[in-house]
């Protein structure tokens, strides 16, 4: 990589080097453009646990959304597509279908925060298995 005047400088480290210990790593992406994906979204039967747990998960996702607000291109879309999904999800019958474009648009949205990657994709995986839908 050259500076602005020509000369060659430090080679810049686009990689990710985990150690030390039991690691559980959930969705990365890494390297200019990259996007880290939850997988394609499908909906099953959900027990009372599972439902806590979504719940929860609601909840981390809207607290990190508020900490990394700054690092976020555009955090009042993220937020009103938390807010979209956090209403389908109340609903007696919650749409599939919108279930799975807030939760697409969420984790295109949250794509620069590793941590809300993360966190957007442990609760698409919880949500997969909503009841009813």
């Amino acid at each position: 990589m050259r500076n602005d005047d020509g000369r060659q400088g430090p080679p810049v480290n686009k990689g990710v080097m985990i150690s030390g210990g039991t690691q559980y790593v959930g969705n990365q992406a890494v390297g200019d453009g990259a996007q880290a994906s939850s997988g394609a979204i499908s909906f099953q039967t959900q027990d009372p646990e599972q439902a806590a747990r979504t719940a929860q998960l609601l909840a981390v996702v809207e607290r990190l959304l508020e900490e990394h607000r700054t690092a976020l291109a555009d955090p009042d879309a993220t937020s009103r597509e938390l807010r979209r999904l956090r209403e389908e999800l109340q609903e007696e019958e919650p749409e599939p279908t919108v279930l799975r474009r807030a939760l697409h648009r969420l984790n295109e949205f949250v794509q620069p925060v590793a941590p809300l990657v993360v966190a957007v994709g442990q609760l698409a995986q919880s949500v997969q298995s909503l009841p009813g839908v």
